[in-house]
């Protein structure tokens, strides 16, 4: 008698419960005994061999439950229950061995190898039934708190989702701000974004910023970078806009920009309740430190080598280097080439010699950028 004949009047007329159960034995008079004791409560599917079990088990509708004979020729059913709990479409299936071994010895074999429950022949319906409904309850149980985990990672991945457009938003609309008070500013934030950027991807690997990365990825610097001068924004404009060189003391108004655009940082912190974030530490380190030099001789705090943080480093390269090359009130731009030379002149005494490295190494890239905001504005 092969399993699907045996299948069908157990399937045919069933008043199921919405629960679909796989009885595995190589039988038949024990198939139609099992499909009868279940049948009037569940949908009954059946398998008279290991292989077909297996087959039944990742097929539409797919067992809520498997009771399998453990005894069984050519594969038994600890190989099948072994092979359930290694296909990750099987692994959950609850399984019940029926068997007619009644020792201690084999029930804890059965239960170590992973089975929840243990039944032995004779066949006792009311033993049956009961343990048949407890460990569906216990299944739907699982089923309903996993989907709760679900539904709760996704909310949780969707509200720091939320932050993190709040957090993007934000920082564009100062960038934006910034922009407004001073025209030249604009692609400056821009394509120091972009060297920034070019530039990180080149140090991902470098040994001394490989870990650094590993925390803060490139486009959470990238993003970061264009609020490096938030604090010009409160800059006089009669020295913002100057077009000559600056007296000692508007310098050190000028210099000011670096404190006050902390002072903004920390009210974005506050405003927003975004206290405590790698990305918060790393904009307020981006946005102080940027004009730190090696050499102790940059400001606000007069910071040496290693007290300057790594974004800083970064910015304070690809800061300096758009500067150079683009047109000021008070400068014409550089070429690419004159201001490389100037990063390599200062290489481990101003700048991080690391960082001027790589961006020489990427120079090609660099002349992308430029070109390409060349090219957009004179469209």
């Amino acid at each position: 008698m092969h399993a699907m004949s045996a299948s069908r009047p157990a399937e045919a007329g069933t008043r199921s419960t919405g629960h679909t159960l796989l009885v595995v034995d190589d039988t038949p008079e024990n198939l139609v005994v099992l499909g009868e004791l279940l049948q009037p409560h569940y949908r009954v599917r059946v398998a008279n061999s290991g292989a077909r079990a297996l087959q039944v088990a990742v097929s539409e509708p797919k067992p809520d439950l498997i009771l399998l004979d453990v005894m069984m020729p050519g594969m038994d059913g600890y190989e099948v229950l072994e092979r359930l709990r290694a296909n990750p479409a099987t692994r959950d299936i609850p399984v019940i061995f029926i068997t007619a071994m009644n020792g201690t010895a084999d029930e804890e074999r059965g239960l170590s190898a992973g089975a929840v429950d243990y039944i032995t022949k004779p066949i006792r319906p009311v033993i049956v039934q009961a343990r048949v409904r407890a460990q569906l309850e216990l299944k739907q149980a699982r089923d309903w708190l996993k989907d709760q985990n679900l539904y709760l990672e996704a909310e949780i991945t969707r509200r720091m989702g939320e932050n993190l457009l709040i957090q993007d938003v934000s920082i564009l609309a100062l960038a934006r701000l910034a922009e407004t008070r001073d025209p030249e500013t604009g692609n400056h934030l821009h394509r120091t974004q972009d060297y920034v950027r070019t530039l990180a991807r080149h140090l991902q690997d470098h040994p001394r910023f490989a870990s650094f990365f590993t925390d803060h990825p490139v486009e959470l610097l990238a993003k970061s970078a264009p609020l490096h001068d938030i604090g010009k924004v409160g800059i006089p404009d009669h020295i913002l806009l100057k077009r000559g060189t600056f007296e000692p003391a508007e310098l050190e108004i000028m210099k000011g920009h670096v404190t006050s655009g902390v002072a903004v940082v920390e009210e974005l912190i506050r405003d927003f309740d975004l206290g405590g974030s790698a990305r918060v530490s790393m904009l307020r380190n981006i946005v102080r430190s940027h004009h730190e030099a090696l050499d102790g001789s940059g400001y606000p705090d007069g910071l040496r080598a290693g007290e300057i943080p790594l974004e800083a480093r970064i910015v304070a390269v690809a800061d300096v280097f758009d500067a150079l090359t683009s047109d000021r009130r008070y400068k014409v731009a550089w070429s690419q080439e004159e201001a490389m030379g100037y990063l390599a002149e200062r290489k481990g005494t101003r700048f991080d010699a690391a960082c001027v490295t790589a961006f020489e190494g990427c120079a090609a890239e660099v002349a992308s950028i430029r070109q390409r905001f060349e090219e957009a504005a004179g469209n």
